[in-house]
C-alpha cells in the first residue's frame, strides 16, 4: 500500500531540515484491557520498535518518547528490544529522549505538551508528532511527509495527511506552531491542565497556515485501538499482530 516514493526536485539544493519526533505513547490503553497498545508485536517486533526504526531510517534527527501510563513496562521493553539488538534500535542510532507525563489523565494534549517541552530544547525546524500504535507506517511514508514539507505551499506551518478526506497521522509542524501551543499553555495549564490546547486548536485558530496533504496511502489512517481492531487489521492485511509482554 505504499506509495512511490516521493523525491525532492527543488532547485538549487533541496533544503536539509531538522526534525524532531514527538511520540506520544502515554495513554490508558483502556480499550485493550489496559495493555498498552505499542507492545503489540509483529513479527517479533514490537510496534514501538518498529516506530523508532522507521523515525531513524527516515532521517528524522532526534525523537523525544512521551510515557504515562505503563512507563515502566514501555522503558523496560525498549531496553530488552536494545540488548537483543546489539545496542543498535537506540545507543547507536537516532537519540531517543524519553520523558514522563506526571498526570496523563489530563488527555492526549497534556501529553503532547510534555513532548513538545523537551522538543523544544532540541531546536527543531519541524516536529514530527506522532502515534505509537500504527502498525503499517514505515520509512518511506515517513520521507514522504518530509518531501511533502519540502514542496508545502508557501506560509503553511502545519501538514497532516488527508486519505479519502479523512485525517491521518503523523502530523508535521514548523517550530513556531510550538512556540504558539507552549506560550498559548502557560496561563491555562495551571489552572485547568486538561484544556491544553493541541494540533486541533492551532490549525481552527490559523486555517490560513494549514495544509491538507492529499494521499490515498492508507498507512496514515490505521491504528489498533481495541482487540476488534486486531481482528479487522488482519482480515484486511493478513498481518496478525500478538502480544509478548
Amino acid at each position: 500500500m505504499t506509495e512511490a516514493q516521493v523525491t525532492c526536485s527543488l532547485k538549487p539544493v533541496c533544503p536539509r531540515l531538522r526534525v524532531v519526533a514527538v511520540v506520544l505513547a502515554a495513554g490508558t490503553a483502556s480499550r485493550m484491557g489496559g495493555q498498552p497498545k505499542c507492545l503489540l508485536k509483529w513479527e517479533g517486533q514490537s510496534l514501538l520498535e518498529r516506530l523508532i526504526d522507521a523515525l531513524e531510517a527516515s532521517g528524522v534527527d532526534e525523537a523525544v518518547l512521551v510515557l504515562g501510563h505503563h512507563a515502566d513496562t514501555l522503558e523496560r521493553s525498549l531496553k530488552k528490544s536494545s540488548v537483543r539488538l546489539n545496542q543498535s534500535l537506540v545507543q547507536d542510532r537516532m537519540n531517543l529522549h524519553t520523558v514522563l507525563n506526571p498526570e496523563p489523565v489530563n488527555g492526549q494534549n497534556s501529553s503532547l505538551h510534555v513532548g513538545l517541552a523537551k522538543a523544544q530544547t532540541l531546536n527543531p525546524d519541524w516536529l514530527l508528532v506522532g502515534l505509537a500504535d500504527q502498525p503499517l507506517i514505515d520509512a518511506a511514508d515517513l520521507k514522504n511527509l518530509i518531501a511533502a514539507v519540502k514542496h508545502r505551499p508557501p506560509h503553511t506551518q502545519m501538514l497532516q495527511p488527508s486519505v479519502n478526506g479523512q485525517p491521518g497521522n503523523p502530523v508535521m509542524m514548523q517550530a513556531q506552531v510550538m512556540h504558539d501551543l507552549l506560550n498559548a499553555a502557560r496561563d491555562i495549564g495551571a489552572h485547568n491542565p486538561s484544556a491544553l490546547p493541541g494540533g486541533k486548536t492551532w490549525r481552527q485558530e490559523h486555517p490560513e497556515l494549514f495544509h491538507q496533504w492529499v494521499t490515498t496511502n492508507v498507512h496514515y489512517r490505521i491504528d489498533i485501538d481495541s482487540p476488534q481492531d486486531m481482528v479487522d487489521f488482519k482480515a484486511q492485511f493478513g498481518i496478525e499482530l500478538v502480544w509478548d509482554i
